[in-house]
């Protein structure tokens, strides 16, 4: 029997749990009004439509139409498993977890991304351990931490391992733990050939690498010996939770910083961004030794716009900062760039200067991207105009990757400046390269068979707003936020006497608002047209009727991702738009200042209202149709008393027939 987390510590957890923090630490969130909003961190856009509410404890990420909980945020960013985000958010906020027993039958259940989590996570401390507490550790390991100047305080905060130089130390003490082969096999951890297993990191110091939240996703091994047919630094190979170009270095340890500071500095190595946080300079990142990729630049993007990059002084460390230059620009993001001096590295330098020292430089020696280029480029153009002419298109060509206007502008401004060449020449070659930049792009559609247009000339064509459709989405809305508060509503009577003339008398009730829409839908025989929504209104009305303090955030709680994302969108919809904007439409609902009882009111009259409207023009159809006199004047009789019936609700509501 396997251990399961109790329902008192799950509902602990989401009592305690606050969405806009813990969304905090992976998502750069601003004020908006009683909101938070921030990019999504699920798509690549600039223009923010993520969405917090800390009064609805609830998400919502309008360009990929995700939403739900703060577990579901947890279950969508960092792939956890439902338990898992319990147990990372009960670790964050300190609450004990409870466990009782599961069945083997539900361990079976288990992902296999969680197998390799779990793997992962007992490597991390397995490595740690003998770094510390076995004797071959800590006479190689340790010691060669301890020479590189890492203290016991950063060991300890970036679990710095070693991991032994024998064939199979690890395999086999993870077998004897019960860990199943097939997973050390899959994350990397252990070379399977036909029916020997190998330590893939034997004899070296190991380096964990961390995603956002904290999880073990691989590792990185340095070997100690001198041994030249084997690679100096070895990664773990691409699993189903490791992959290189997705990850960062120390980003775990750095992302409340560099959010804070608003700047994140880039370095190459395991050992730079240990030897900045030693330091004092926390928000501070490395590619791994990989070429700087998108998806590296977007998780950074997610916390700041500012980026700084680090590199050594030799020409293989310019080259590439050139490289990642263009690419961090694409993705509308403010570069500088900053080197050391000839023989140093942001390791040896930050090693042997102090802290105000190493602050100071990086001051006065982190430039502008394009004063940095420029500066690079001339010296090696060498007063040669053929050299130099690519220099300007060089540059030219990072200005063009820039999505912003007047970042643009800005740019060839000063790249005139310092090339002593007219900016009408420069905005002359921009427009070339971009032209040019465009028909690739095309030719790249046109292939896929995507249509592209730079600008559209032609009129957008709008669709047409399915009434119905929006006024069920109300009624959802409304027993969400309001379905347990009683109202005074205005309960109309209506009569049609023999000569079809209506008559109503109304009186004044009182009613909690579920009520008053379940027994007038019931009473009108109304059915939701929607499917989703018709399963939504059947789902709710039961917790309604049977929950004694219903909250929307706890329906969503239990239900499966779809159905929380459609009452997430739902709910987050009610405040994106006006309702005014409504009106436009011709669904006419009273604003949020108006009394509940009335917002409500008028939405079923609405309602009631459109399905009359659609009734009154099947019957105008019939009557076309419709050969036999008596029948005919029945059915003419019948739709004049619909007729009657719209304009009795329409004076109710004020509105022109």
């Amino acid at each position: 029997m396997v251990k399961m987390i109790s329902q008192t510590t799950i509902d602990n957890v989401f009592e305690t749990a606050r969405v806009e923090e813990v969304i905090g630490d992976f998502v750069v969130l601003k004020k908006s009004g009683s909101n938070f909003k921030g990019l999504s961190p699920f798509s690549d856009e600039r223009t923010p439509s993520f969405m917090v509410s800390p009064a609805k404890q609830l998400w919502k990420d309008f360009s990929s139409g995700k939403g739900g909980s703060v577990v579901s945020f947890l279950m969508e960013h960092e792939h956890f498993s439902y338990p898992e985000a319990i147990k990372y958010l009960a670790n964050k906020y300190g609450i004990e977890v409870e466990e009782t027993e599961r069945t083997d039958e539900q361990k079976e259940k288990a992902t296999q991304k969680e197998n390799l989590f779990i793997v992962s996570d007992y490597a991390k401390e397995y490595f740690h351990k003998t770094l510390l507490n076995v004797e071959e550790g800590k006479a190689i390991g340790l010691s060669y931490f301890k020479e590189r100047g890492f203290t016991q305080e950063t060991i300890e905060k970036f679990s710095l391992g070693y991991s032994l130089d024998k064939w199979d130390a690890f395999t086999n003490t993870a077998i004897k733990k019960g860990y199943q082969l097939e997973f050390l096999e899959k994350t990397g951890l252990t070379i399977v050939k036909g029916e020997k297993q190998f330590d893939r990191f034997k004899g070296r110091v190991v380096f964990p690498i961390q995603s956002m939240s904290g999880r073990t996703l691989g590792f990185g091994g340095r070997i100690l010996t001198n041994d030249k047919k084997a690679a100096k630094y070895l990664n773990s190979p691409e699993s189903d939770i490791y992959h290189k170009s997705d990850v960062l270095y120390g980003l775990y340890q750095a992302k409340s910083v560099i959010s804070k500071e608003d700047n994140c500095y880039l370095v190459e190595g395991y050992t730079d961004v240990l030897q900045f946080n030693q330091s004092g300079i926390i928000n501070v990142v490395s590619s791994s030794g990989t070429a700087l990729t998108p998806n590296q630049i977007r998780l950074i993007n997610r916390l700041t716009k500012n980026i700084t990059v680090l590199y050594d002084g030799d020409d293989a460390g310019l080259r590439a900062s050139i490289r990642g230059i263009d690419l961090i620009l694409e993705q509308g993001m403010n570069v500088k760039v900053c080197t050391f001096p000839e023989g140093e590295d942001p390791d040896s330098f930050a090693k042997n200067n102090s802290i105000e020292v190493l602050k100071e430089y990086l001051n006065e020696n982190s430039k502008d991207f394009i004063t940095f280029k420029a500066n690079l480029l001339v010296k090696v153009a060498d007063n040669d105009p053929i050299k130099k002419a690519n220099t300007v298109h060089e540059i030219i060509t990072s200005i063009s990757k820039i999505p912003d206007d007047i970042k643009k502008e800005i740019y060839i401004q000063e790249c005139s400046r310092l090339m002593n060449i007219e900016e009408s020449t420069l905005y002359s070659s921009l427009a070339q390269k971009l032209k040019k930049q465009n028909k690739e792009l095309s030719k790249q559609l046109q292939k896929k068979n995507v249509p592209f247009n730079v600008i559209s000339s032609e009129k957008q064509s709008f669709k047409k707003v399915d009434h119905q459709f929006e006024l069920e989405k109300k009624i959802i809305e409304l027993l969400l936020i309001y379905g347990v508060k009683e109202e005074e509503f205005e309960e109309i009577s209506i009569e049609i006497n023999d000569e079809g003339e209506i008559s109503h008398t109304s009186e004044i009730i009182k009613s909690k608002v579920f009520e008053k829409i379940y027994l007038d839908l019931q009473e009108d025989e109304t059915e939701f047209a929607n499917e989703s929504f018709k399963e939504m209104y059947q789902l709710i009305i039961k917790e309604l009727n049977t929950s004694q303090n219903f909250k929307a955030e706890r329906l969503i709680r239990k239900l499966p991702l779809e159905k929380a994302e459609l009452i997430t969108h739902i709910l987050f919809d009610s405040e994106r738009y006006e309702l005014h904007n409504w009106t436009g439409r011709e669904i006419y609902v009273k604003d949020k200042n108006q009394t509940i009882s009335q917002v409500v009111s008028e939405t079923i009259f609405n309602l009631r209202r459109y399905l009359i409207s659609m009734k009154i023009n099947e019957l105008a159809k019939e009557i076309k149709n419709i050969k036999d006199e008596s029948l005919k004047k029945e059915t003419l009789k019948e739709t004049l008393e619909y007729t009657a019936l719209k304009k009795l609700l329409s004076d109710k509501l004020n509105r022109v027939l």
